[in-house]
């Protein structure tokens, strides 16, 4: 059998992330979230009492399945280390696709506080229509501008639901006089 150029037992390639990395980080956060919601079951009542099961029972037993669930991943990324050492769970194209939607929709929750959920959902729309659509200007109008407007017509309007508007536009409907 022949050894392949990158079969040394060091891991992907130059510019590949090995799969044993993010599997292993996934379930530690899954072990950390099923910690959280069985002391958190814990500290509520996870038994059944006289009139039935206390608020914790459920979550409790569901806090057990995940992190028996994690623990499970764990021993299998364990078991098949070296294996997952030549598996590329993410190259640096990859990488660059995830960036470009993973980006701009971070930028956009973390500008939601000062732009609103609807001027930031029309930008957000442009900005994906347009760079990766390849939209004209003209459709890429109409969907941006239109989405926001048909959610704030059925939430605010019919459903009289507040969506958060930003402390920006707040101030703006404010100056305005329609705040």
């Amino acid at each position: 059998m022949t050894e392949t150029p990158h079969d040394d037992g060091a891991g992907p390639s130059p510019g590949r992330i090995s799969s044993r990395g993010p599997e292993l980080v996934l379930a530690a956060l899954l072990l950390g979230a099923a910690a959280l919601v069985i002391v958190d079951s814990l500290r509520v009542g996870h038994r059944w009492a006289s009139d039935g099961p206390q608020s914790g029972y459920f979550p409790f037993f569901i806090g057990l399945a995940l992190a028996f669930s994690a623990g499970a991943v764990v021993v299998d990324v364990l078991r098949r280390w070296k294996a997952l050492g030549e598996d590329t769970f993410l190259d640096a194209t990859q990488a660059r696709s995830v960036a470009a939607v993973l980006v701009p929709t971070a930028l956009y929750l973390g500008s939601m506080h000062w732009v609103g959920l609807l001027a930031g959902s029309a930008v957000l729309i442009a900005w994906f229509m347009k760079r990766h659509g390849s939209f004209g200007w003209g459709l890429t109008a109409l969907i941006a501008l239109g989405v926001p407007t048909l959610v704030h017509l059925v939430f605010e309007r019919a459903f009289l639901v507040l969506l958060p508007r930003g402390v920006w536009v707040e101030a703006l409907l404010v100056r305005l006089g329609a705040g």
